[in-house]
């Protein structure tokens, strides 16, 4: 699986953006897909993560409310809606894909397909 990330860019705080996830693959409805997202001098965090059937979703408790994860199978895509930005998003967004354990991880290191980052920054 082949992930690409976009739809960053440049906001105001209290603003949005979409960003999208597309896959190649023709087993991508088989994979969970979480959005990780590094700020600027710190380590990788988990932001939301999405079972294949869209049946099981999780956030970071940081995001929850604003926040929300979706799929398009046919599309072979995944999208993050984030509303209310807040400076504190600012980072390099990145999705990641995981073969579907039965339950949604968050941990970055049990995703074995990465995207490279689309970057979000939320100015004040």
């Amino acid at each position: 699986v082949q992930l690409q990330a976009s739809g960053g860019g440049l906001v105001q705080a209290g603003g949005y953006l979409r960003l999208s996830c597309e896959a190649s693959g023709r087993t991508f409805s088989s994979y969970a897909v979480g959005w990780f997202r590094q700020p600027p001098g710190q380590e990788r965090e988990f932001v939301a993560s999405i079972s294949p059937s869209s049946i099981n979703k999780y956030y970071a408790d940081s995001v929850k409310g604003r926040f929300t994860i979706s799929r398009d199978n046919a599309k072979f895509t995944v999208y993050l809606q984030m509303n209310s930005l807040k400076p504190e998003d600012t980072a390099v967004y990145y999705c990641a894909a995981d073969r579907w354990p039965g339950y949604i991880d968050s941990r970055p290191s049990k995703y074995d397909y990465w995207g490279h980052g689309t970057l979000v920054t939320v100015s004040s």
